[in-house]
């Protein structure tokens, strides 16, 4: 069915939360709080959220807390090769 609704401030506001919440559509959020509120049982559940992780490989002596350390070095290394006298 079709049909125009106006909803206050503050209750599109919840609305537009949940729907950002839940990753729902406008019709789904608004079909769903309807139905909670007055009493149905049909109601989404949000999936749960996986973090994908990948293996970098073998697990290598670096002190990674030196980082920008080793960074600088290697930056400055490719300065000197750049700017060196030709020979």
């Amino acid at each position: 069915m079709r049909t125009r609704v106006t909803l206050d401030p503050d209750v599109e506001r919840l609305l537009r939360e949940c729907m950002r919440r839940r990753g729902l559509t406008l019709k789904e959020a608004l079909n769903d709080t309807i139905r909670a509120g007055l009493g149905g049982t049909k109601i989404r559940r949000v999936p749960r959220f996986v973090q994908n992780t990948y293996s970098l490989g073998p697990v290598r002596n670096f002190n990674w807390d030196k980082a920008l350390t080793a960074a600088e070095a290697l930056e400055d290394e490719a300065f000197s090769r750049k700017f060196a006298p030709r020979k």
